[in-house]
């Protein structure tokens, strides 16, 4: 975790002023539109060639428009990307939706899409201007917007909604705005000047500003000119530093931020402690008390005061109900669980915000490549528990998450092309991810599972199990497992809740997410306080001899999710102004994707560990 320039991002946006790092910004910043690009993807090659098109996505490459080095007076490309509604971050559009007008100059030789730019609503147009390197270029027209009722009518529209929109020069974004109403709110002006500042340090552009100038009043039936200029000055940015000024060390760093991870630190150790301390000075108590039990003869035995964890011995590692659907879950959960550590790893090393999409590119990569991990997990458990429909198995693992994101986004995607929204998926994005999914991850997800069967699909119990079922003994409210199920997941939520805030306003506002040491630190604390609090019900419900702990187990931790599900919406009302159906469906249903993808992910983690708990604790005991 570097220290980071600081560069505040404001709550309104202040046009007629020079944007940098000495000003206020109101830059909205896509936290997920600046990751270096794993997948170099085009779409005339899914339809081609899919193989061969899915082994160039999924190959890591430097992908980009250049290689961000010029020669005086070469080409320098500024992109136009979307525009939308400030309060809105995801309601996007291409920028010429609205009846902006472009340079003249029409073509560019360098530029393709990745999918995860493709996948996020990243819709770079060329914006027609004519830029050369360290060459300046004075105030000068490049179009004339022919201002009929229409097109006023769209202007006065996006001024009163507050719309920004999105430049790019060599991957450096750039935000300006429409324009702005009057005090009364009756006259409207467009902000007709862009003039820009580019910084550069040797052959590299390493800084750009914008200033937005040229207010004029929007009246029908009247021509507006719009210009630019291009100012270039020497910096003395390094390259590798020159988005430091986007970010906020203030935001991230904050003492609140270091108190939170301090507080979640202490908690873990405090009930590592007191697990570790409550069950051996228990289970001593246990394995003395049974002791005692195996030296007495059939008849004190029989008069004995029988209870506990190990009058279930017979019935314990009993097969779950719906095995096939509690394997293919604990598999999704590993594999989720390895997707975001390696991720994790990848951001911490590279600085993966630098370029466009990929993040989510990496993600998808890294998911393919960890299929194994979820045939391996899900079909050796499946195979532990006597289940006999493998193939099964591993079409339901295999697809369970993917199905569950594409059936969301499917749905949104619906609402993105009715609001013509950037946002809407193309045709050839979906042929490309449906690819992925039956050509990449389901082979690779047939390979774990035949090896999770072959190597550790034995069932090597340490107790034998009953022909016929224990009965459950009737207990107190409080050990049932519903019970236990909801109460599960309040320790582990609040464990990770601060640092969902700051999650949360990177996707859903304008901060970029860098201090990715503080993530890895609160993932390693959400599992070791999911698999303590799973490990102290599973004994309590085993002590109350209900043997019923698998499911149990599994549920306790992922009910996490519910309350991460709740607080989006404490989020949504109380620190957004987000409005419209559109932004509404896509934050609450996208919400719900990443609450259920983190229970199962917790699910999987806490069934695991309590897992190894209770094969620890019946080896231990003598059973006859």
């Amino acid at each position: 975790m570097r220290t980071r320039a600081s560069l505040k991002i404001a709550s309104v946006i202040q046009p007629g002023r020079r944007w940098d790092s000495r000003a206020k910004l109101t830059s909205p910043v896509f936290l997920h539109t600046f990751f270096p690009k794993i997948m170099g993807y085009s779409r005339w090659k899914v339809v081609a060639a899919v193989f061969f098109a899915l082994v160039c996505s999924l190959s890591p490459v430097d992908a980009d428009e250049h290689d961000h080095t010029y020669t005086d007076k070469e080409e320098v490309v500024l992109w136009m990307n979307t525009v939308g509604p400030y309060h809105n971050r995801q309601e996007t559009y291409k920028y010429f939706s609205l009846p902006f007008c472009a340079g003249s100059q029409k073509t560019i030789s360098h530029y393709h899409e990745t999918l995860g730019e493709a996948l996020q609503g990243v819709e770079l147009e060329f914006s027609g201007l004519q830029i050369k390197f360290k060459e300046e270029v004075m105030q000068s027209t490049y179009c004339e917007i022919e201002l009929d009722k229409a097109k006023r009518d769209a202007f006065v529209y996006a001024i009163k909604n507050h719309y920004w929109y999105q430049m790019y020069i060599d991957d450096l974004p750039i935000w300006g705005i429409v324009g702005e109403a009057d005090e009364n709110g009756e006259e409207h002006y467009l902000w007709t000047y862009k003039k820009l500042e580019i910084g550069f340090n040797g052959n590299r552009i390493v800084d750009v500003n914008l200033t937005s100038e040229g207010k004029v009043r929007l009246v029908p039936n009247t021509r507006i000119a719009m210009s630019y200029s291009v100012k270039w000055k020497k910096s003395d940015v390094k390259f590798e530093d020159r988005f430091d000024k986007y970010l906020d060390p203030s935001f991230f760093q904050h003492r609140i931020h270091w108190f939170s991870i301090f507080n979640s630190f202490m908690m873990v150790i405090f009930l590592v402690g007191l697990v570790s301390m409550i069950l051996m000075r228990t289970l001593r108590k246990d394995y003395a008390r049974y002791s005692k039990e195996e030296e007495m003869d059939d008849m004190d035995r029989d008069l004995g005061d029988e209870y506990g964890w190990k009058q279930v011995h017979g019935d314990v590692f009993r097969p779950s109900s719906h095995p096939l659907i509690f394997s293919s879950l604990i598999g999704s959960g590993c594999q989720i669980f390895s997707v975001s550590l390696i991720v994790i790893i990848v951001a911490m090393v590279e600085d993966l915000y630098t370029e466009r999409g990929s993040m989510l590119s990496t993600a998808i990569f890294v998911y393919a490549a960890t299929s194994p991990v979820n045939g391996y997990f899900g079909g050796s458990l499946y195979a532990k528990q006597g289940g006999r429909r493998w193939i099964k198995q591993m079409f339901i693992g295999a697809f369970m998450i993917p199905a569950m994101v594409c059936g969301t986004a499917f749905f949104i995607n619906f609402i993105a092309i009715y609001y013509h929204a950037s946002r809407a998926i193309p045709f050839g994005t979906m042929v490309a991810v449906c690819c992925i999914c039956f050509f990449v991850i389901l082979p690779l997800n047939l390979v774990g599972t035949i090896l999770g069967r072959n190597l550790s699909g034995q069932p090597n119990f340490p107790c034998r199990v009953n022909a016929v079922p224990r009965p459950i003994p009737e207990k107190k409210w409080f050990m049932e497992p519903a019970v236990i199920v909801c109460l599960g997941g309040i320790l582990p939520f609040g464990s990770i809740f601060i640092e969902m805030y700051f999650i949360f306003t990177s996707f859903w506002a304008y901060k970029i997410y860098y201090v990715y040491g503080f993530m890895m630190l609160v993932l390693v604390i959400l599992c070791i306080v999911t698999v303590c609090v799973t490990i102290v019900c599973t004994y309590f419900l085993l002590n109350a001899e209900d043997y019923r702990w698998q499911w149990t187990s599994f549920l306790s931790a992922a009910s996490t999710a519910v309350y991460v599900y709740m607080y989006s919406f404490y989020y949504y009302f109380f620190k957004t102004k987000m409005y419209g159906l559109f932004q509404t469906s896509f934050y609450f249903g996208y919400m719900a994707v990443f609450s259920t993808a983190l229970g199962i992910m917790c699910g999987a983690v806490g069934y695991m560990g309590t897992s190894a708990f209770v094969r620890k604790i019946y080896t231990n005991v003598k059973i006859d």
